[in-house]
């Protein structure tokens, strides 16, 4: 299916006058796949990396910023997070042939070797560490994120399957990392983090099921360091009773392994949806990088996804936006949320700033759409050394000349997915821990079919 996507989407960008002409558009003439192009952005991409990432850590930088004169300032400490995206970026650019499988499996053995030296609690790892020498950066605080241990998991699952002569290795360390430890059992759902200087836990738990950290639920209960009830504890939406939320949710009340499960849509102009937190792009399809929702979850998570990436460009549309794609991105300032806002149950603002990675995170539900938003956001000349620069402000046109790590991996492992059918995915499915709670995947229906 995908390849006739792809000849069928070189038919139309050769006869689309419309289309300008730029490194992306199909050369006349050829039959032309949608794969080439992608493979110069992922190689672009796969650059920040190489030149970000320190040699005798195998640590990647957390992002690097240039001024009006085009000096670079870097964040030379790194996260769980990025270490995770990283890895599975490796692992993507030999897949696409940017790098030899020999030179992929060699930088990623110096990350594991840093990952079983740094300092960890429960074998969980703090949020921020320096790359120089894997050293606790305190900066921020000694906090263990549950979701960015989730995603430092993934990537080592899918080391290990990617690379058999790291598994021992890689699952070590997956292993030792308990996620038991920021469960709430008589709650059923995981704490946001655990404070190790202050010894005190998140006042919140991760409540909304329809988020990114889901990855690290779906690890744990993989693991079997929680019970599958997690599964079920975690809403779908709030309760009706909720009434500070953006909508008062319908849907019906079902059971699951004999836990009642409120199955609750959201509406946007006759679309229903499962609402994220904040309505961002990288909650709704960020897990699905590894997961494979949209094949095994086709009446729940799959079509989700679907909706969310098509209200996200509707939305868009609506608001008079010359490009889409809103989710968490740096500014000129700094770093914020943005969303394409009745996507979420308390949304995030939206305020014109798009950032590239949303699109590329939509390559498996709206290809052609996302094929021309590239197009459309390389006329903000927001395309440079590294591939796509972080974010542009569509309504002022105010491009934030930055690269993150985090947005970095996603593109790539969108672009490895895509052009290798489902590659990194079927990595993590094909682990124990990736396997064990499929069945989770395929038994939901949401209230949106």
């Amino acid at each position: 299916m995908k390849k006739f996507t792809i000849l069928f989407l070189a038919l139309i960008l050769t006869i689309s006058a419309a289309m300008p002409t730029s490194s992306l558009a199909a050369p006349k003439g050829k039959e032309v796949a949608l794969s080439k192009q992608l493979k110069a952005v992922s190689k672009k991409t796969y650059r920040y990396f190489e030149d970000f990432t320190v040699e005798k850590t195998g640590l990647p930088y957390d992002a690097v910023r240039y001024n009006e004169d085009g000096e670079m300032t870097a964040q030379k400490h790194t996260s769980p997070t990025n270490i995770g995206m990283y890895m599975m970026s490796t692992i993507a650019a030999e897949e696409t042939g940017l790098i030899s499988r020999k030179e992929s499996i060699e930088k990623i053995q110096t990350t594991l070797n840093s990952l079983e030296d740094m300092k960890k609690w429960n074998g969980l790892f703090y949020n921020w560490y320096n790359t120089s020498d894997g050293s606790l950066y305190t900066d921020w605080g000694e906090f263990i994120s549950t979701v960015d241990n989730g995603w430092l998991s993934a990537g080592l699952i899918v080391v290990g399957q990617a690379y058999p002569e790291l598994y021992e290795q890689s699952n070590e360390i997956v292993q030792n990392m308990d996620y038991s430890t920021l469960y709430t059992p008589e709650v059923g759902q995981m704490r946001g983090g655990y404070d190790v200087a202050a010894g005190s836990y998140t006042a919140h738990h991760y409540g909304a099921f329809y988020t990114e950290p889901r990855i690290a639920s779906y690890i744990a209960i993989g693991k079997g360091d929680v019970p599958e009830e997690h599964w079920w504890r975690m809403f779908r939406t709030m309760p009706e009773s909720w009434d500070w939320q953006q909508q008062t949710p319908e849907g019906y009340t079902t059971t699951y392994d004999g836990i009642d499960v409120f199955e609750g849509h959201y509406s946007y102009n006759g679309k229903k949806y499962v609402p994220s937190w904040g309505g961002s792009m990288f909650e709704a399809l960020m897990p699905q990088l590894v997961l494979k929702e949209k094949e095994l979850g086709k009446d729940a998570l799959g079509l989700n996804n679907q909706r969310h990436a098509e209200i996200q460009i509707e939305y868009a549309k609506e608001q008079g936006y010359a490009a889409w794609g809103m989710s968490p991105a740096a500014t000129p300032d700094g770093y914020s949320e943005f969303a394409a806002t009745p996507l979420g149950t308390d949304g995030y603002k939206s305020d014109g700033t798009v950032t590239p990675h949303a699109t590329f995170l939509t390559l498996d539900y709206t290809p052609i759409e996302a094929f021309k938003n590239i197009q459309q956001l390389k006329r903000f000349d927001t395309y440079g050394k590294y591939g796509f620069f972080d974010s542009v402000n569509v309504e002022t046109g105010e491009v934030t000349n930055a690269y993150l790590a985090l947005d970095q991996g996603m593109i790539m492992v969108s672009i490895a997915n895509y052009l290798h059918e489902g590659v990194i995915q079927d990595y993590f499915h094909s682990s124990e821990i990736g396997k064990a709670p499929e069945e989770l995947l395929k038994k939901e229906t949401f209230s949106i079919k």
